[in-house]
Formats: structure tokens, C-alpha cells, sequence
């Protein structure tokens, strides 16, 4: 089932709203094609649909407060970190998310948050959009260093070759003698 914000064109979407949440617990079950949700990284592609299902609900005897809870599975691709090959990343992750509304911390002077607070997200309006929940679990499921395998070799500082490739009979510069002295601490 499909939730778009009113004059939102029929594409996939699906917009959790706060309104329909308070008639009853929202389920979703949603395929977004490549391309559909934007990663905002040129060197990240969505290379298979992007598939979560799961439920939104309002969480009882709060004032608003949303717990989404569900599954997502989608393969991605990046340029390896060591030797700039394309590697695939398949991504397969359960999320159980609260947020709460802005109003509950937007203040005009800082406010120190506690512990509670960092495990809580925020929203404003009348919800929250599906694919901005989706983005964010992906890039946060996605490892810090992106290599094509444990063991890649890397490319060459001094001549560029992919070392995983072809091995390469370059030597390494030495080293700038200046710094020798920090080695000792």
C-alpha cells in the first residue's frame, strides 16, 4: 500500500503519516528500482531494487512518537578503497527506529541531549518519508572502509597499477628523514 503526500506524482513513494498512524499501524512492503532513492554519493550505486517491508506506528502514551520497524535488503556498489575496481556490497538489515517530533527539543538556546536522545531520530511536518528512513539504514549499514576483498593489493603509488592485476617492479620513495625523530615516540 502506497501513502503519498497529496499532489505528489504516482511514483513509488510511501509517506508515514502521523494522521494515519493515529487510525491504525501502518505496514509497508516496498520495492524501489535503482535510481529511485538518491544516495547522493557519485561514487555509490544502487545496483538491485531496494526492498523493505515492515510496520509505523504511534508509540502508546507518547505525544507523538513513531517506532518503524522492519527489513531491508538492496546490493550496492562502490569504488573499492584500495585499488578504485568497482566491489559489491549486499546489504541485509532489520532496523527498529524511533523518532520523535522536533517540537519536543527545538528550543531557541542549546540544550544538552542525553543518552536517550542520540537513539532517538526527529521529525517535523505531518510524518515521515519512507525512502529518507531507507537512504539513511543503507549508508549506515555500508562498511566504513569499502574494499573488493580482504586481501587486495592496492594500486601503486608510484606507477598506478592495480596491483591485484599485475605486479609491478616500482620501488617504494623513501621515506622524508625529518619525521625520523616521531618514530621514536
Amino acid at each position: 500500500m502506497d501513502f503519498c503526500r497529496p499532489g505528489k506524482a504516482a511514483e513509488v513513494c510511501m509517506f508515514l503519516s502521523i494522521r494515519e498512524m493515529e487510525q491504525r499501524k501502518l505496514v509497508f512492503d516496498e520495492t524501489f528500482p535503482p535510481g529511485e532513492v538518491e544516495f547522493l554519493d557519485s561514487k555509490l550505486r544502487q545496483v538491485s531494487p531496494l526492498r523493505a517491508a515492515g510496520s509505523a506506528a504511534l508509540v502508546s502514551a507518547s505525544l507523538g512518537a513513531v517506532r518503524i520497524q522492519g527489513r531491508l535488503s538492496v546490493e550496492m556498489e562502490a569504488e573499492c578503497d584500495r585499488c578504485l575496481e568497482p566491489a559489491g556490497y549486499p546489504i541485509k538489515a532489520d532496523f527498529d527506529l524511533y523518532y520523535e517530533p522536533m517540537a519536543h527539543i527545538a528550543r531557541a538556546e542549546e540544550v544538552e541531549i542525553g543518552a536517550r536522545e542520540t537513539e532517538v531520530g526527529f521529525y517535523e511536518g505531518d510524518g515521515l518519508e519512507l525512502k529518507e528512513i531507507l537512504r539513511e539504514r543503507v549508508l549506515l549499514a555500508l562498511p566504513m572502509q569499502r574494499v573488493c576483498r580482504q586481501d587486495c593489493k592496492g594500486i601503486c603509488p608510484v606507477c598506478g597499477q592495480n596491483r591485484n592485476q599485475r605486479d609491478c617492479s616500482c620501488q617504494p620513495k623513501p621515506v622524508d628523514d625529518r619525521w625520523a625523530a616521531l618514530k621514536q615516540f
